[in-house]
């Protein structure tokens, strides 16, 4: 088999596809351009004749405290006094109530409405800057870069206030080194609900009665993790609010009339307890504001805001501080903490409402002209706009001033008027996008899909000794890659690497299309076939065939934002109707009934079919058997959809929550069986089938996988998620042994699944071989021998699975010694070889099914039963697949070779999306199953890779098993094939069958040419998805729902193509080696004499 030519050639494939992507997102994506200047005291000037240092004015607090309750929903700060059976999270913090009321003119209680996406480090950096974030941002919440744009902790130090902070440590990765003093805590272990804050409550009311600090900021995230591992609607939220309700009452006590009490929260939650979206829930947090001394001039009015922008307490803070507000903010001063105009007689550093709209609009004028001046990217009439409109206000204040007279009473709402317009042309500027990369990214993703399904019809002629390699499209593409380097460095004097990248793709695409409309026709081979002239590649009978059109349905209907939150339920559907299409077009054409009796035949006058009606009725009745189980998978898999947003009344599935959420212990315990139970009949159906086939009698590494580690592992996981489902407060004297299991089991499945997939990689063979030992002693005198593969000892089993002469070479071999003296030869065969017939699949298969009991342990205990009709589902579509071969076959409709039709390949694919949401995922940001990250590592990590990298598990399983199982198709006809279905002249000695999978061995090129295509098939269809959302979100980038569906679809599908394409060139690779230990046990077994 050449395996180099398939390995490269899907290499340049995937590289190809990357590419397309990174220039796409590289130009859909742009990260907002930073001012990197600073507000000083003499910025930030107040109207007279000299200017005034700012800084050096009393400001009206000299101490703030502020309390960050991560995830403090407004729903949980409201108080309803009629509510006499409140939920867990309803009126837990009586003390923001009881306050606003008793105290009116010291405190208020405002929706704090953060701007998407709801991810804490995002969050901390949008009311420390006052900037609005941009999409891609939501990226970087797993590794938190240093904050460069001026921030409040900057101009707290800079002015020598004493910042002191304690709680969440992103704080300490976004600004280093900028405490006076700081005591962070690990942030990322969503499952430790109390290290945190109690780590803060050792430290805040000593530090609050101190006199080493001026501002003090904690952030508890006890309420964000209790969210996310139990959900909002848990006994554990309600002590956790308890628990704050507390810590506020005690914080208040301690307040002195200087200093100002901040109480907030950085984003809300949804109703799983998750966040990162912008829906409402997860927008809407709260913050409540407090002082000893009188804040408000009155009891709320109806002129005060009904929601509060998270940006806006940034100038807010600021100026009640005597610090100049932030360089980059677009907030606005919130109002009702400032006097009215005129009323700020007696009081010492306060500023009227119409001062303070005065300072905030000049600094965001300031900040406007320089951003316009550096990125260019603001509308021309909009900026025109909004400085005339600025330059008219400045002149009517500052004439008032100047005169001495009081300023119009519209003044003021025109100032917010225009602050209101700032952040609105920001906030559509700042939703950029390069449409030169945009374009450079879709035509190389267009391109390459076409080149995918031409290397996929002429992966006959590339597999030949001649066939055009790819030396050629490499060497140009480095050399375009060069050009392009040098032609920046003289007119730019930068290199861009994108720019590199799209120049050596586009050029070795071209090249290889050209290259390809030479080769027109293949040379006649052995079995008669060709390969498709270049001129019908593309014409609308090869491309608008029911298996192409359903793939080709589903990219048009991307472009819908009903079809993608739907998406589901619609592929499920898909899934359902190209498998019924299957029996259908057999019946269609008389191949799934036996064929009529005919006279004719029965006289001798025309030959007799190949087999008998009672073996196409067997058939047939295995393919809608397959069909049921099918159906009946796909439609209890609907029971593990999460809900998005949009969906409404939907319910996700309870299956989605750990057992450890779970209140009712009759229903927990019942959920832990049915896990253990899919858990162990997974394990018994992969041993079956590898028993069945006579896999499990060797003793090398595959099968010590089998007999040992795949069973240790499913023990392992049951262990695991038996310790995992016991409740905190349980079993208090075993909290340790507790506690060490559930580093221990997880990471000690770890280990057995690394040495498992280690062994199926170093030794793959499950070949037993069984040699009598009379003709052994005599081997160097007597001719080859027959060589048979069984699946067991019985005889019965040794004829059905018999493989005459499977080599080609060792079939010359044994003709010559056959004419020197065969006839002496007991004809019985000397070496019996079991499990021979599925020595590629059995390895794949176990490969694939250790891999997903790995995958399964990063999931929730409830989706083993998910992960089990997943399996179902694989078997069924292989069987599917081999019955309808073996129905063509039976009828004499067989074309030889062992090319996979598209219509297996297109269910592969779309099985595989289906099993992405019935596995409780969404291509959305808030169904990130987060927990995956800490499945052994409880106490969380120190880097950010391998976190990452497990919840990137986690959510693309199905991807991975379905890509790396994706050379199954290929193999399983050959493994139910029909003794006698496949002519033996196409791949073997004439009047003889090569039986199962040795026939593979018998052409190696035309193994070769199938394996290829059945690769690039897939990659097709994975391709050509991502082209879709790729059209869909440049075409509708300026749709209402781009950021909140088709963005992040376009992220997952992404993403998803990625893991794919690593996980099929893992399963190609892995046949690859499989083909090589064949070939060198072959090796070894044949003696030296006759090779």
């Amino acid at each position: 088999m050449k395996g180099l030519p398939v390995l490269s050639l899907l290499l340049w494939m995937c590289a190809v596809y990357f590419v397309g992507i990174y220039l796409f997102v590289g130009g859909f994506l742009l990260v907002r351009l930073e001012v990197n200047r600073t507000s000083t005291c003499g910025d930030v000037l107040q109207p007279g004749e000299e200017p005034v240092d700012f800084c050096r004015v009393q400001p009206r607090f000299r101490r703030a405290v502020l309390l960050i309750i991560d995830a403090l929903k407004i729903d949980f700060a409201w108080f309803d006094p009629n509510n006499t059976a409140p939920r867990p999270y309803e009126n837990k913090l009586p003390v923001l109530e009881e306050t606003v009321s008793s105290r009116p003119s010291h405190s208020r209680l405002y929706p704090f409405r953060a701007d998407p996406p709801t991810t804490t480090m995002q969050r901390i950096k949008g009311f420390t800057t006052g900037s609005l974030p941009t999409f891609v941002d939501v990226g970087n919440n797993f590794a938190s870069s240093a904050i460069l744009e001026d921030n409040l902790i900057h101009q707290f130090g800079q002015v020598g206030k004493r910042v002191v902070f304690m709680g969440d440590d992103t704080w300490e990765n976004l600004f280093p080194k900028k405490f006076h003093r700081s005591l962070p805590f690990p942030s990322f272990n969503v499952k430790d609900l109390h290290t945190v804050d109690n780590g803060i409550l050792q430290h805040l009311y000593t530090t609050m009665v101190g006199d080493d600090w001026d501002v003090l900021v904690a952030h508890f995230l006890g309420v964000d993790h209790c969210g996310h591992r139990f959900g909002p609607d848990h006994p554990a939220m309600a002590d956790k609010l308890t628990q704050m309700d507390g810590v506020i009452r005690s914080v208040i006590d301690r307040l002195q009339n200087d200093t100002l009490l901040v109480v907030m929260g950085d984003h809300g939650m949804t109703d799983t307890g998750d966040h990162g979206g912008e829906s409402q829930k997860e927008t809407d947090a709260a913050i409540f504001l407090y002082s000893p001394s009188p804040l408000f001039p009155g009891p709320p009015s109806q002129s005060e805001p009904d929601v509060v922008p998270q940006t806006d307490l940034v100038p807010t803070l600021a100026l009640l501080l005597g610090v100049p507000i932030p360089y980059s903010s677009v907030g606005q001063v919130l109002l009702p903490l400032f006097p009215p105009h005129g009323q700020t007689e007696g009081a010492v550093g306060r500023l009227s409402q119409l001062e303070a709209l005065w300072i905030n609009a000049k600094q965001v004028n300031r900040f406007l002209e320089t951003y316009s001046g550096m990125a260019k990217d603001i509308p021309p009439e909009s900026l025109s706009q909004l400085k005339h409109q600025f330059s008219r206000l400045s002149s009517e204040y500052l004439s008032s001033v100047r005169e001495g007279r009081s300023p119009s009473p519209q003044l003021a709402a025109s100032l917010q008027a225009y602050l209101t317009s700032v952040r609105a042309t920001c906030r559509a500027t700042w939703a950029r996008f390069n449409p030169l990369k945009m374009a450079v990214g879709l035509a190389i993703l267009a391109f390459a899909c076409l080149t995918c399904f031409i290397l996929s019809e002429l992966s006959l002629v590339l597999i030949r000794e001649n066939g055009p390699g790819l030396k050629a499209p490499v060497v140009v593409a480095l050399m375009a890659g060069v050009g392009a380097a040098v032609c920046q460095l003289l007119t730019r004097g930068y290199v861009e690497v994108a720019w590199c990248l799209a120049a050596a793709a586009l050029s070795s695409e071209l090249l290889f299309l050209w290259r390809a409309r030479r080769f027109g026709t293949v040379p006649v081979e052995k079995n008669g076939s060709k390969a498709p002239k270049c001129n019908i590649w593309l014409t609308p009978s090869r491309l608008l065939i029911p298996p192409l059109l359903v793939p080709l349905l589903r990219c048009a209907s991307l472009l819908s934002d009903s079809y993608v939150i739907a998406e589901g339920r619609a592929v499920t559907f898909l899934v359902f109707s190209l498998a019924l299409y299957i029996p259908i077009h057999l019946n269609w054409d008389g191949l799934l009934l036996p064929p009529s009796h005919d006279p004719l035949k029965a006289a001798g006058f025309l030959p007799p079919p190949p087999l008998s009606p009672s073996t196409v009725r067997k058939e047939s009745g295995i393919l809608l058997a397959c069909l049921g189980v099918l159906v009946g998978s796909l439609y209890l898999s609907l029971s593990f959809h999460a809900c998005r947003e949009e969906q409404g009344s939907c319910q996700p599935s309870p299956f989605l929550s750990p057992l450890s959420r779970l209140q009712d212990s009759q229903l927990k315990n019942l959920h832990y069986v049915l896990s253990v139970f899919s858990l162990g009949l997974w394990t018994y159906l992969l041993r079956r089938c590898l028993r069945h086939y006579g896999n499990l009698n060797s003793s090398g590494g595959t099968v010590f996988t089998a007999h040992w580690i795949l069973p240790l592992l499913s023990v392992c996981l049951a262990l695991h998620w038996a310790v995992s489902a016991t409740p905190d407060d349980s079993f208090r004297n075993l909290a340790e042994l507790i506690g060490l299991a559930q580093l221990a089991l997880p990471r000690a499945a770890y280990c057995l699944l690394a040495l498992g997939l280690f062994l199926i990689w170093l030794d793959p063979l499950t070949v037993f071989v069984k040699a009598r030992g009379a003709d052994s002693a005599r081997a160097s005198s007597l001719p080859l021998p027959s060589y048979r593969a069984s699946t067991g000892i019985s005889p019965q089993a040794e004829l059905h699975h018999l493989i005459p002469q499977i080599y080609q070479r060792m079939r010359r071999s044994m003709e010559d010694s056959e004419l020197s003296g065969g006839g002496e030869v007991d004809s019985s065969p000397a070496v019996k070889a079991y499990g021979l017939g599925t020595v590629y699949s059995a390895p794949l298969l176990l490969f694939c099914g250790l891999l997903g009991l790995g995958l399964l342990l990063l999931h929730p205990e409830g989706m083993a039963l998910s992960f089990l009709l997943l399996l179902l589902e694989m078997g069924a579509l292989l069987h599917i697949h081999a019955s309808s071969t073996n129905l063509s076959s039976l009828h004499g409709t067989y074309s030889g070779g062992f090319n996979v039709p598209w219509t297996p390949v297109v269910l592969w694919s779309l099985a595989a999306t289906q099993f992405f949401h019935a596995t409780g995922h969404l291509p959305t940001f808030p169904s990130i199953q987060w927990g995956a990250a800490f499945v052994g590592f409880p106490d969380g990590h120190t880097g950010t890779l391998l976190p990452a990298s497990l919840v990137t598990l986690n959510t693309f399983a199905s991807h991975i098993l379905f890509a790396v199982g994706c050379p199954m198709l290929l193999f399983w006809p050959l493994v139910c094939e029909v003794r006698g279905s496949r002519g033996a002249r196409a791949c073997g000695e004439e009047g003889e069958d090569a039986v199962m999978e040795m026939r593979l061995r018998e052409n190696p090129q035309q193994f070769s040419s199938a394996l290829l295509q059945l690769a690039t098939r897939y990659l097709f269809i994975l391709g050509a998805q991502v082209f879709a959302s790729v059209c869909a979100a440049a075409i509708l980038r300026r749709h209402l729902m781009v950021w909140k569906v088709f963005a992040p679809k376009l992220l997952f599908e992404a993403s998803g193509f990625l893991v794919s394409s690593v996980s099929l060139l893992i399963g190609v690779t892995l046949v690859l080696r499989v083909d090589m230990a064949v070939g060198r046990w072959f090796k070894r077994l044949v003696p030296d004499a006759s090779r």
